[in-house]
């Protein structure tokens, strides 16, 4: 009787124990850790993202009287020399904070993102990143025509990525809280959980494997939540009522697709191409973005609609608020403005100029239909709203997501089929003219090409020093032809590799070089190998990667090349070949696949 009360307290004693080893074994597993650091991050991106959107209001507030997101309206009211002064000393004083505090002297946003994400595992340096938020928060305050979600993705990246530093994740939790970040940033600032999930895969990811998405849809509505909280569940816009959209009106949406890709083509080269213009201005990079200002500022004078986000002009434009003038010349203005401020220097994103530019494209075409065709169905409105998502999806190179931010942004899905007929025109319109986005047109700028997606970086990844044959056989420039005849026939590749005595790359013999000599030695004589050596082979360096290797194998049609130390030393250190390249590239990519998706 008396060991009664002992062993029950043992029993729960055992049973405490077995509960806490087996918390312990749900919570090592990676994927209830990266469920849990998911709804974490996407409640802190989604309050982070609120604090941008209220920071961006504070200088509206503080440089020009503003009170609400309808900047213009308070401009009307300011002194000229107020609407030139703030841009231009804000220009000065963000050219001034971009070259002193960041460390790749230019603002930072999406692409640098994507970068991370594919190139350094999901990555981004914290401090920088938060000084570059302040920046383009600055940036967007002082008037400059840029957007603010694309700084707020950044932001939840750059809080995603330092979440998983201080946690010193692996490499594909890492990557996938990266994604996780940026799905909520989306969320937090269109109020659209879905768009945000699927922007996320669409643009940073590149696919929509469960593993990765099941956390970054967890993210997302966890953004969206705390978006809610603090704005309300309400559309960012609101569209008059229009009838039912008959099908005879898809042409004219099409077309309207097609108009949108030749103004999303016209605006990604404006901005690069006043990129380039500034590099040959006679003044230092830190005083362009003032320049700008002052640029912009004229142009507000004119047209007070071009400054900032602009979503009081796009919101004026959905409900026919504007004239089919005012349309035309704010379009103009607008994407003017916009290719100087990002042209010029000031940090900010794309998409809501982007936004701003369609809803004027699609305002002044719905005007212009329905005076042709006046019983079309969709009413300026709609043709309106359907520009937006034409102009914005060609501009980001994401026509599912964008699609997707429009309906939810809007609350109206009647025009589904509009939007994504003008969507799928406008990006195959844009794609078709210059073959890449506004984001993958920064990387290009960068000397980085993305194009391949995180299979590509696999391959760029793998250096040829990793699969080369470090100590293949090699002949003296002075071995006789007797010699090089019976060496060629026993080497694998039918190539002799002939290298000088202090180790230089000569060149390559192989079969053809050799000729009708190859089987025949009558004509010998003195030969060498010094004589018949091909002096200019196909090769690469040591520490080139295998994407360049595969390369230069399918230009030169060689399946094996030399390798170097470098191309001034021309030391020869190995040979690479063909099917060892393809053997190093498929294991990386059954590792990092199993990785990603746990199989």
């Amino acid at each position: 009787m008396s060991n009664r009360p002992s062993n029950r307290q043992s029993n729960r004693q055992s049973t405490t124990v077995n509960m806490i080893y087996g918390l312990r074994r749900f919570l090592r597993k990676d994927q209830t850790l990266l469920g849990i650091l998911a709804l974490i991050t996407g409640l802190s991106v989604g309050i982070m993202v609120v604090g941008f959107r209220e920071g961006i209001l504070f200088f509206h507030g503080l440089f020009f009287g503003a009170a609400d997101e309808r900047l213009f309206l308070s401009v009307l009211e300011l002194p000229w020399w107020q609407i030139l002064l703030v841009p231009t000393l804000g220009g000065l004083v963000i050219g001034l904070l971009i070259h002193k505090t960041l460390k790749e002297a230019r603002p930072e946003g999406v692409a640098d993102v994507i970068e991370s994400f594919t190139l350094r595992n999901g990555r981004m340096p914290f401090w920088s990143g938060l000084r570059a938020a302040f920046i383009n928060m600055l940036s967007i305050g002082v008037g400059a025509s840029v957007g603010r979600e694309g700084p707020a993705v950044h932001l939840g990246a750059v809080l995603a990525s330092g979440i998983s530093q201080r946690l010193r994740l692996a490499p594909p939790l890492a990557r996938t809280l990266l994604a996780c970040g940026v799905a909520a940033a989306v969320s937090a600032s269109f109020n659209a959980p879905i768009a945000g999930a699927l922007f996320a895969g669409e643009v940073v990811i590149g696919h929509y494997a469960l593993k990765a998405f099941a956390p970054v849809v967890l993210s997302s509505v966890a953004g969206t939540i705390m978006s809610r909280a603090y704005y309300g569940d309400f559309p960012a816009f609101t569209l008059p009522a229009h009838g039912t959209i008959s099908y005879l009106e898809y042409p004219t949406f099409i077309l309207l697709g097609v108009l949108a890709g030749f103004c999303a083509t016209f605006l990604l080269q404006g901005i690069f191409k006043t990129q380039k213009l500034s590099q040959k201005l006679p003044l230092p990079a830190w005083a362009h973005p003032a320049l700008g200002g002052l640029a912009l500022g004229l142009i507000a004078l004119v047209l007070p609609q071009v400054l900032g986000v602009g979503y009081g002009a796009t919101e004026m434009a959905l409900n026919g608020q504007m004239a089919l003038w005012l349309l035309l010349a704010v379009l103009a203005g607008k994407m003017l403005a916009v290719m100087i401020s990002l042209g010029l220097g000031f940090g900010g994103g794309i998409f809501s100029p982007s936004l701003m530019v369609g809803a004027m494209l699609g305002g002044a075409y719905g005007i212009l239909m329905i005076s042709i065709f006046p019983s079309l169905d969709a009413g300026s409105g709609g043709y309106t709203l359907v520009g937006m998502g034409a102009v914005a999806a060609a501009t980001l190179g994401a026509p599912i997501s964008t699609a997707l931010i429009i309906f939810e942004m809007t609350g109206d899905y009647q025009l589904t089929l509009g939007v994504l007929l003008a969507v799928v025109t406008s990006t195959a319109v844009t794609r078709q003219i210059i073959g890449r986005d506004f984001f993958t047109l920064q990387l290009a700028q960068r000397g980085l090409d993305l194009k391949g997606g995180y299979e590509t970086q696999v391959l760029r990844a793998l250096k040829i020093a990793d699969v080369m044959e470090a100590e293949p056989q090699t002949i003296a420039p002075n071995t006789r032809l007797s010699e090089v005849r019976i060496r060629i026939q026993k080497s694998k590749a039918a190539k002799l590799f002939v290298v000088e005595p202090d180790g230089t790359l000569l060149g390559t013999i192989r079969l053809i070089e050799l000729g009708d000599m190859a089987f025949n030695d009558k004509d010998d004589g003195d030969k060498t190998a010094a004589d018949i050596v091909r002096r200019r082979p196909p090769l690469v360096k040591k520490d080139d990667d295998l994407q360049t290797a595969i390369r230069k194998m399918t230009d030169s049609g060689e399946s094996q090349l030399a390798v170097v130390k470098d191309m001034e030393s021309f030391k020869f250190v190995g040979t690479v070949e063909h099917m060892h390249v393809l053997a190093a590239y498929n294991r990386a990519l059954l590792a990092s696949r199993h990785e990603e998706h746990d199989q």
